[in-house]
């Protein structure tokens, strides 16, 4: 069984950062993407960012393209997602998510493993 623990949520003001960081743990497992996602008010969940593990390439949505960053520490079984220039409009729940087989990362419901979510909040 995997497991995915989100760290690195919080409150800043507009023009700040913040990292996030997804663990995952697990026996044996293998993944093919790691995503970071979000909910945010009254919105559907959607992809910011994910990483292919064998090449380690990234996909991002376009509200995230020069912004956020994702990238990854394989000794760790680390993700990591730095957002910087953050708006107001990035508030909302992020989570992680696993995705074991090929396919496009933007594909949500692919994604088998799921972490609780950290929050976070940016103020105008």
């Amino acid at each position: 069984q995997v497991q995915l623990v989100e760290s690195g949520g919080g409150s800043v003001q507009a023009g700040g950062s913040l990292r996030l960081s997804c663990a995952a743990s697990g026996d044996s497992f293998t993944w093919y993407y790691i995503g970071w996602f979000r909910q945010r008010p009254g919105k559907e969940r959607e992809i910011v960012a994910a990483i292919r593990e064998y090449d380690g390439r990234k996909s991002y949505a376009d509200s995230a393209l020069g912004r956020f960053t994702i990238s990854r520490d394989a000794a760790k079984n680390t993700v990591v997602l730095q957002m910087t220039n953050l708006k107001p409009e990035d508030t909302g729940n992020y989570s992680c998510a696993l995705r074991e087989d090929q396919g496009s990362a933007f594909a949500i419901g692919s994604y088998s493993h799921w972490g609780q979510g950290t929050q976070v909040t940016v103020s105008s």
